[in-house]
């Protein structure tokens, strides 16, 4: 069992479990609490600037379904990526996007009729009271977009180091053949 854990086979599938736990998490606690965030924005707005505030009102679903899209889709193309690597089928991908969002309205569902009956999920449920305040409530829905930026920035960055890496590569593959071609004349 141990040896299973240490192949690479092992470490796959634990870090495939562990990813597809991080995004149900995110994504079905993400569904159950935006409405909560984007209410408490939206009314803190009202009271600041009252023209701004009631045009919001009236687009609170479509502020709600964007804010809980982003989640959605940050978690949906990075656990992808990380669990089927570059090389995945899109196919493939589809397939795990899907289940994870399907599993995300599921347990969405399912978390709110049990929780009348069972204490922990009534617990969980009750940190919507924190997104009751204005300043946790803008933290938590910008989150998915700071994590988008946080992935792009990363990917440059990575990107660039292979480049520069490439590039002394190349060059010095360059001086070396010009070095063999002086000494062979």
């Amino acid at each position: 069992m141990i040896a299973l854990l240490e192949s690479g086979l092992g470490k796959a599938a634990w870090q495939t479990l562990l990813y597809i736990s991080v995004a149900w998490i995110l994504m079905t606690s993400y569904q159950m609490f935006t409405q909560t965030a984007v209410t408490t924005l939206v009314t803190y707005i009202n009271m600041l600037w009252p023209q701004l505030g009631s045009w919001l009102i009236y687009r609170v679903d479509l502020i709600i379904s964007v804010c809980a899209f982003a989640w959605v889709f940050v978690v949906s193309s990075a656990i992808p990526s990380i669990i089927l690597g570059k090389e995945r089928g899109v196919l493939l991908q589809f397939a795990v996007c899907l289940i994870l969002t399907f599993l995300a309205f599921v347990v969405f569902d399912i978390l709110e009729s049990w929780s009348a009956s069972i204490d922990p999920i009534r617990y969980f449920l009750g940190f919507a009271l924190l997104l009751k305040n204005p300043f946790s409530a803008f933290a938590y829905l910008i989150a998915p977009y700071a994590l988008m930026i946080a992935i792009d920035l990363h990917g440059r960055r990575k990107r660039k180091k292979e480049m520069e890496r490439l590039e002394k590569l190349t060059e010095n593959y360059l001086q070396n053949v010009i070095v063999k071609q002086n000494v062979q004349e």
